[in-house]
This record gives C-alpha cells, structure tokens and sequence, in this order.
C-alpha cells in the first residue's frame, strides 16, 4: 500500500508535477510545520494558534522566509525554489506584492518538492533556519 504520508517520489516523479503543484502540496507542508512549531512552543488558545499560523504562512512572512532561505539551498533545490516562483499565477492577494507573492510561492515548491522526496530531515532543517528569528 501506498503511504502518502511518507512520500517518496523520484526526482522524474516530482519534475512531472507542474510548478504550481508543487506549492500547493508545500502550503501545506509550511501549514502544519508552523502549526506543529507553535502547538510545542505551548500556545494555549485556538484564536491564538490560528493569528500566529497566519502570521507565519502569509505571503510576505514566506518571501521574507524565502530570502533567508536561499544562501543555504543546494543547486536542485534552488531549481525547486525557482519553479515556483517563475510560476504563473492568476491571482495575488491584496496584502502582498507580485514580486512577494511570487517568493512565496518560490517557498512552497521548494517545500512541497522536498515533502515529496522523503526529504524529511531536510525539510527541517529548512524550517528551524526559517523559525530562528520568527
């Protein structure tokens, strides 16, 4: 059986999924890495979890993260990163710039690319490199 919790696609497996693709499985990714990080920093209400989650995978939070992040990528994942952001999108929320969203975008399917690896490890040590100053 299949375990899509643990994936483990092949490098050909994940350049076959399109760009944006990779973000939307890597939002999701970033979503509960966050959420984890802040259920174990003891936030204590829903309300609370919920205003920092969003404050974290907001499209400006991820751009700011995504500039912090790309001295450390390897060459692979720079191309992952880049995907994303060359990828094009119908439509930027009001609270980020195009150029932002697009890093944040560029973020997701970095993530969303090491997810589908197996890349676990990988992926956080990314995250603590983002949660350093958060």
């Amino acid at each position: 059986m299949e375990n899509y919790f643990r994936m483990n696609l092949t490098k050909q497996e994940i350049d076959a999924i399109s760009n944006l693709g990779l973000a939307h499985m890597g939002d999701c990714v970033f979503e509960i890495l966050c959420r984890g990080y802040l259920c174990a920093k003891g936030e204590t209400t829903v309300d609370r979890l919920h205003r920092d989650t969003i404050a974290l995978v907001k499209a400006t939070a991820q751009a700011k993260f995504a500039d912090k992040l790309l001295p450390h990528l390897t060459e692979e994942e720079t191309a992952y990163y880049r995907r994303g952001k060359n990828a094009h999108v119908h439509a930027v929320p009001k609270s980020a710039t195009p150029a932002q969203y697009a890093k944040a975008t560029g973020l997701e399917a970095l993530f969303g690319a090491l997810y589908l690896a197996g890349q676990t490890d990988r992926l956080n040590e990314l995250f603590h490199l983002v949660m350093e100053d958060a």
